[in-house]
């Protein structure tokens, strides 16, 4: 689902609260939010069904795409429905769904204190072209109480994100499929700023023979460049800055990486580049001569060069006040999420958490290092 797997503060109650786990502890659980005009709020799979097989709803050839969520929309979520309603085009249907998903609480973590904002979820929706919203209870979505029967992500749902949080990822399969077999889409988005997350709903898909395709929406970052979240309202303003470190770091990555194709590109175009650097040195041409000699020996781009650019980055922000405390680095296959070896040639994704505080974080950019020509 798109949701942020970074956690809310270690502070969160371990309780239930013994409100419904849809439901905001402070929220009347039969207080109706308003509806925008336009927008269609279904709370049971018989209003959903019945919504999508009325007559005249859309024309039966249109697609239906739907964008998963948890609520506590922002413009990162916008920009999901905003790609969706462009995909499934002005005859075709999206839907949004807001459901928090206690299969995805781990023992300790924050499924009490998750945001619940629905009314406010219904204007974002609304606002960036859905035409309806599926908010579901949980006894809805799991009448029988939790199931007996879920998807198992496999070994690559217990690396990184899976190994922090065991079992999260298995929920989150379990109640996407179930989604997806409720709305039948034709097309399901999901940001890349889950990356591993997509990345596993992409196999579920591939796997299991899902009849859906799953679209990745590139990642939507506030003007600083830290990454759209719902856990970015509980940092403070020292705690945003030194947040800051994770972007940095995958930018100075991304740029190590560039710097190396660059000059990895004017060493295979050029003739004799050490001959050159040689003469220039002769000549008395330091920083030509050195221009010259690092052309020479350039390599394609290096994952470990690019490892150590993000590393760098990271290690200045331990010391910051406050501090960063690093999860994790990985530099891995977007096919399975290990990592890469130095000499790894195609796509990659370059993918961080860290706790600020009492808030942790994520965040990945995708790569792309360059064959040997």
């Amino acid at each position: 689902m798109s949701r942020d797997l970074d956690h809310a503060p270690d502070h969160a109650p371990d309780r239930m609260s013994g409100q419904a786990p849809d439901q905001a502890p402070d929220q009347a659980p039969d207080r109706a939010p308003d509806v925008p005009q336009g927008l269609a709020l279904l709370r049971t799979r018989t209003e959903l069904h019945t919504w999508t097989t009325a007559p005249g709803q859309a024309d039966p050839a249109a697609r239906t795409a739907v964008v998963m969520t948890m609520g506590a929309l922002h413009e990162g979520h916008a920009g999901l429905v905003r790609t969706a309603r462009a995909r499934a085009g002005a005859a075709g249907r999206v839907v949004v769904t807001v459901f928090v998903n206690p299969l995805q609480f781990g023992a300790g973590e924050d499924l009490d204190r998750y945001p619940r904002t629905l009314a406010a979820d219904l204007v974002v929706a609304a606002d960036a072209g859905a035409d309806a919203v599926f908010a579901p209870s949980a006894a809805e979505m799991y009448p029988g109480g939790q199931p007996q029967v879920r998807i198992t992500a496999g070994p690559m749902g217990e690396r990184l994100e899976g190994a922090s949080r065991p079992g999260h990822f298995d929920g989150m399969l379990t109640v996407v499929a179930k989604l997806l077999q409720l709305t039948r889409p034709d097309l399901a988005l999901f940001g890349q700023k889950d990356a591993q997350q997509l990345a596993l709903i992409r196999r579920m898909a591939h796997d299991l023979d899902f009849p859906v395709e799953i679209v990745g929406v590139d990642t939507v970052r506030e003007p600083d460049g830290l990454a759209l979240s719902s856990r970015n309202r509980y940092l403070s303003t020292a705690e945003r800055h030194t947040a800051l470190a994770l972007s940095a770091a995958l930018f100075a990555a991304r740029d190590r990486l560039a710097a190396q194709q660059a000059l990895y590109a004017r060493a295979a175009s050029g003739k004799h580049p050490q001959a050159r650097a040689e003469a220039l040195s002769k000549m008395g041409e330091a920083r030509a001569a050195a221009d010259a000699a690092a052309v020479a020996l350039a390599g394609p781009g290096g994952a470990d060069a690019v490892r150590a650019a993000a590393r760098t980055v990271l290690d200045d922000a331990t010391r910051a006040t406050p501090p960063l405390t690093v999860d994790y680095l990985a530099l891995v296959d977007p096919a399975d999420f290990t990592e890469v070896p130095d000499g790894h040639r195609g796509d990659a994704v370059l993918a961080v958490a860290a706790r600020v505080g009492t808030t942790r974080l994520i965040d990945n950019i995708p790569l792309s290092f360059g064959a040997t020509p």
